[in-house]
């Protein structure tokens, strides 16, 4: 009992270990990574690569998957694009087993020390997230070797020998349990190096340990699998497609395990060294012979899944706006939060998808922004029938004026909607019209503008949802940072058209007229935090207060 206690307890320290090492490098520099990969996939090579890399900081190709989810849904990237970066990842998730696996641990006490003061003593959240990143590394090395020593009596126990023998005899097991703990776990990283210690430590037999690094590839292929199995069609085709290359290819591989006869030492000559090899060199093939026909792959998965039209009565919004509440106030304006709550995820989907117009104009997503304007319009009206029919029970209760600042919330919301359905979609169709195209410097100030500004409403979303001054304080000086931004942006714009550049004198006017339609979407949304700041003290009349 003392032996699985100790065993299971290492693994799942291993587990949390890297998933500490992902989350704070996503916290740290999710933002600008996201920025980078949208940025980064002009090709199929070029995607692979930032796939590649993107999978080496974040510890895990899953991740990669979901901020892939999230571009393609918002139509900032292709799905050919988008498989080359999880083919990519798959390989940058096979690099980061291999260079944990290696004798880096020596350094362990060092990283934990300076990741220990780092987080302590610094105020910054960035160093911070770094200093946790430096002791998440720290602890990998230590669950590795707590995992040896745990281990240990299983090298002289007649029972486990038996099981591990049996893996080895039915590969077809082997792999499928260990499909199954690598999406138990949500690592295919941690569970290759699980297998790889193991098999170092004599207790996995070499071909038992090929064998269930193959089915932790397929486990991470169905982990990305399952945590998109509600997105957009475009989405679910790069992560099927992903898992018939990556999957497909590991079950094939274990088929020639199984009937092959292979050469000692072709993997190397240590059984946790020829697992890792392994893991790196398939996912290496995978890439190497998959992205040459990644378009090919994407049509065909093209026609296996079809978009569809959606069933206007099926996805038609229920209201949350419940009549009978009203003879409830403060259960009417809970109502009232939960529909603006909706009302902004319009909006901000809106805000998302429009960006995208404007690096090839599609007529069909320019009519779907413009419907969710008009359903912004419809929800907006009917959310001020009803908070205009809520009473208070009391003069001094503060539901009326709360009432009010839900409205005012609503009208700016539905201000922002207008702007991206009417500024910005007609600036994307006159400038694929005229067959204009925004100077290099140009559309990359405009996507990055555009991106830090999406940041700033899904703050705002969150101020709405939870209500927290901090964030409120944070949202009312992004929105100043953002002014400073615009003003900036301007000013090399006008830089620009002094020298001349003829992509800038052709754009000058659509270039200039989209950055103040950005900024005002952000206004809008930074007015949601006024009323929270407000009601917790922290505003004055014209700036927040101080202290």
């Amino acid at each position: 009992m003392l032996f699985v206690l100790n065993i299971a307890s290492a693994a799942a320290l291993l587990v949390w270990a890297v998933r500490l090492v992902r989350t704070g490098f996503e916290r740290a520099f999710g933002a600008q990574m996201r920025v980078w990969l949208r940025h980064s996939t002009s090709n199929r090579l070029r995607a692979a690569l930032c796939g590649t890399v993107a999978a080496i900081l974040l510890q895990s190709s899953t991740a990669v998957a979901v901020m892939m989810a999230g571009f393609v849904s918002a139509g900032s990237i292709g799905g050919v694009s988008a498989l080359a970066m999880l083919l990519g990842a798959d390989l940058g998730s096979a690099i980061v087993a291999l260079v944990l696996n290696s004798g880096l641990s020596a350094v362990a006490p060092v990283l934990m020390l300076a990741g220990v003061l780092i987080f302590l003593r610094s105020q910054r959240r960035a160093a911070r997230q770094i200093g946790r990143v430096l002791i998440g590394l720290a602890l990998i090395f230590v669950s590795l070797d707590l995992i040896r020593a745990a281990s240990a009596p299983l090298v002289d126990s007649p029972g486990a020998r038996t099981l591990m023998t049996y893996f080895a005899s039915d590969l077809l097991t082997a792999f499928a349990v260990s499909a199954l703990f690598a999406w138990l776990v949500h690592s295919s990283v941690a569970a290759v190096l699980l297998y790889a210690t193991m098999a170092a430590q004599g207790i996995l037999p070499m071909e038992a340990a090929l064998a269930m690094v193959l089915g932790a590839n397929f486990g991470g292929c169905v982990i990305a699998l399952l945590l998109t199995l509600n997105a957009d069609v475009t989405v679910r085709r790069v992560v099927w497609s992903n898992l018939a290359l990556r999957g497909g290819g590991a079950l094939l591989v274990l088929y020639g395990l199984s009937v092959l006869d292979q050469p000692p030492g072709w993997l190397g000559d240590a059984p946790g060294q020829a697992a890792l090899h392994l893991h790196l060199a398939f996912n290496a093939l995978v890439l190497v012979a998959c992205v040459p026909l990644v378009g090919v792959i994407h049509r065909l998965a093209q026609r296996v899944l079809p978009d569809t039209v959606s069933d206007s009565a099926a996805t038609r919004h229920q209201s949350a706006l419940d009549p009978e509440a009203l003879a409830h106030p403060k259960r009417a304006l809970s109502c009232a939060t939960r529909e603006l709550v909706h009302l902004s995820g319009i909006v901000e989907g809106m805000f998302r998808q429009s960006m995208a117009l404007f690096d090839a104009y599609d007529e069909s997503a320019a009519t779907r922004i413009t419907e969710a304007n008009a359903q912004v319009e419809r929800i907006s009206l009917n959310l001020r029938i009803y908070l205009a029919d809520i009473r208070a029970d009391d003069a001094r209760d503060q539901i009326v004026a709360r009432a009010f600042d839900l409205v005012g919330t609503g009208v700016n919301l539905e201000a922002a909607a207008d702007v991206i359905a009417r500024n910005m979609v007609q600036l994307a169709a006159q400038k694929d019209l005229e067959k204009l195209r925004f100077s290099d410097e140009g559309r990359k100030e405009l996507t990055e503008f555009h991106d830090t500004v999406l940041r700033n409403v899904q703050l705002a979303v969150s101020v709405l949802m939870n209500g927290d001054p901090a964030l409120a304080e944070t949202l009312v000086e992004q929105k100043d940072k953002v002014r400073d931004m615009a003003r900036t942006l301007e000013a090399r714009h006008l830089l620009r058209l002094q020298q001349g550049a003829v992509d800038t004198l052709r754009t000058s006017g659509i270039h200039l007229d989209l950055l103040r339609a950005i900024k005002t979407v952000n206004a809008s949304f930074a007015m949601i935090a006024y009323p929270v700041l407000n009601e917790s003290g922290k505003l004055l009349k014209s700036r927040l207060a101080s202290g």
